[in-house]
């Protein structure tokens, strides 16, 4: 894409995005994402009940009577976007490819997080560390942030999420909350690194996938090609059994990852190209209201 193209689908995104942020997603995200921990706020004096540990011993010595510190959520954010650009995501039968719905998920949780006075960044993964952007505020940083979604080149086509996970427990040293995109095609165990990210910090699972990566439709002889490792086959879908099995494959990988995520205690979405993602946002928000 030339400058100018690309100029006019940021555009684009953001009219939609800033929208739906706005009018939708303001209050349940709000109410959805708690701040990092506790702050420091004032000292009042001791009344009966109060936790001793929060005796402020200076402020104490100083009045002759006992004062306690006084402390309150802090509302500020730390939002990361952990974004798959493996060549998987380049793929998509019904109304847009996985990689432009990740985009315009990414940017609506962007614009909902600026709204909350939040900081924003981003990883960009495929089987390693493709690009980290540091997490800052205001629209200027989200719309540098979408174009670099929209062209981005990774230098590779495969899929480590445990090792991006590994990254962002690495990288940021205070509690953030993190939204995994990506269609979760990913061949090695990642409970793990998973267990580890989300016990420092808050992680999200947001999963897009096609239509057909669920279920093939009866076209007769296709040919396919593994984004990932350039693998090519004909698949004949007119067979009964052959679409059976690939379902059964489907079912057989949603299994394992909702058992993963379930055993982290992650929270998660799953939503298909074709169908309503602020539906499906609005859902997890209220989830976890």
């Amino acid at each position: 894409m030339d400058t100018q193209e690309i100029l006019k689908k940021v555009r684009k995104i953001e009219i939609k995005t800033r929208r739906l942020s706005a009018n939708i997603f303001a209050g349940q995200y709000h109410s959805a994402f708690k701040g990092r921990g506790m702050a420091f706020s004032e000292v009042r004096e001791y009344q009966f009940g109060d936790d001793v540990r929060d005796i402020d011993w200076n402020v104490t010595a100083r009045f002759h009577r006992p004062y306690v510190k006084v402390f309150e959520e802090e509302r500020e954010l730390t939002v990361m976007l952990m974004i798959d650009v493996s060549g998987s995501l380049d793929f998509g039968t019904r109304v847009q490819l996985k990689r432009d719905m990740v985009t315009e998920i990414a940017a609506t949780i962007a614009f909902s997080a600026i709204q909350n006075n939040d900081k924003i960044g981003v990883v960009f993964f495929s089987d390693r560390i493709e690009k980290y952007i540091p997490p800052k505020k205001g629209r200027k940083h989200i719309l540098y942030i979408i174009r670099e979604m929209l062209d981005f080149h990774p230098e590779s086509r495969e899929t480590d999420l445990g090792g991006a996970l590994e990254f962002l427990s690495s990288v940021m040293k205070r509690k953030c909350t993190a939204f995994v995109l990506s269609d979760f095609y990913e061949r090695k165990n990642f409970l793990q690194p998973l267990t580890i990210a989300n016990r420092k910090h808050d992680v999200v699972a947001l999963q897009v996938y096609d239509h057909w990566d669920r279920q093939l439709p009866d076209v007769g002889l296709l040919r396919v090609v593994d984004a990932e490792t350039g693998t090519e086959q004909y698949v004949d879908t007119s067979s009964r059994s052959v679409r059976d099995a690939h379902h059964k494959y489907w079912m057989k990988r949603q299994i394992r990852l909702n058992e993963t995520l379930q055993k982290c205690q992650v929270d998660s979405i799953s939503v298909a190209t074709n169908e309503d993602y602020v539906k499906q946002l609005l859902m997890l928000f209220k989830r976890r209201s």
